[in-house]
């Protein structure tokens, strides 16, 4: 089994609908792929409905969250996205993106960029707005080569010159929230030093105590030696661990399913997962 459980469409910032995100993961060969849009669960209808027959969609959310002044992403599986205090803090930090992004292309224009919201609301196309999208037309404008150059101190990285911060989840409270809702947290490239400052690894102990059921270490921003220590930091706190493409369509370069989770942590995800479960395509439309 080919399973990537880290995937994003347009209902945030990636490029692919979450219709082609689906038929594009049956085209790449895997078996199992995850829809997990920043805060968001708006691409399920949509995916569901296209479902390839022999492939298995995980339904989740990349939560934005915030401790010790570090931002962080933790991945939500299977939960009920119907839950109320869940959905209530998703919708918060959903409504406080369209501000931040806003500020920042007040910051850019501060700066001499002629970028403006129409072109960032454009770009966004409907999909919960980021600082991807603010990155695309920096693209666009010819300020910075590729997505990734504008994620810097220079632009858009944490603490950089644009930089806004939103309002960010407590960890340990989305976890509760998660949990509460019958879903499964998997902190999300937790070694991803060039975004920026990252969590100690003492706090990550102390959110495996508080119920985070893995980390994601075979990811596009960890090289060997971060693997190698999230390895070792998974096995001492027992904790899953899951490997994913992060995939955003053309705006970043990894393909779907360029990392991949072993079948027994996914079976052991599915498991402990009681808010929802995985859909299996019967050949969508």
């Amino acid at each position: 089994m080919r399973i990537d459980l880290h995937c994003h469409s347009t209902a945030s910032d990636g490029t692919d609908t979450p219709a082609e995100l689906v038929r594009n993961a049956a085209a790449a060969g895997l078996d199992v792929v995850a829809l997990t849009d920043h805060d968001t669960t708006r691409g399920y209808g949509e995916a569901i409905a296209a479902l390839p027959a022999g492939l298995t969609l995980v339904t989740g959310a990349e939560l934005s969250c915030r401790v010790d002044g570090v931002s962080m992403h933790l991945l939500a599986y299977l939960f009920d996205p119907e839950e109320p205090a869940l959905l209530a803090e998703r919708e918060l930090v959903r409504d406080d993106r369209v501000p931040r992004a806003r500020g920042m292309v007040a910051r850019l224009n501060d700066l001499g960029v002629p970028v403006t919201w129409e072109q960032v609301e454009r770009i966004a196309a409907g999909g919960s707005v980021g600082r991807p999208h603010v990155a695309t037309a920096l693209v666009e404008l010819g300020v910075v080569p590729t997505v990734s150059d504008a994620f810097t101190e220079e632009w858009l990285a944490d603490g950089g010159r644009a930089f806004v911060q939103k309002h960010e989840t407590d960890p340990f409270e989305a976890i509760r929230l998660v949990k509460n809702a019958g879903g499964v947290c998997v902190f999300a490239h937790p070694a991803a030093a060039k975004r920026g400052r990252t969590v100690p690894e003492a706090r990550i102990a102390e959110m495996a105590v508080a119920g985070l059921d893995g980390v994601e270490v075979d990811h596009m921003d960890h090289d060997a030696d971060a693997r190698d220590r999230l390895r070792g930091l998974a096995k001492d706190l027992d904790l899953l661990v899951t490997g994913s493409s992060d995939y955003h369509g053309s705006r970043k370069t990894v393909a779907l399913g360029a990392y991949t989770t072993d079948p027994e942590v996914y079976g052991e995800i599915t498991r402990r997962a009681t808010g929802a479960f995985p859909v299996p395509g019967t050949g969508g439309a």
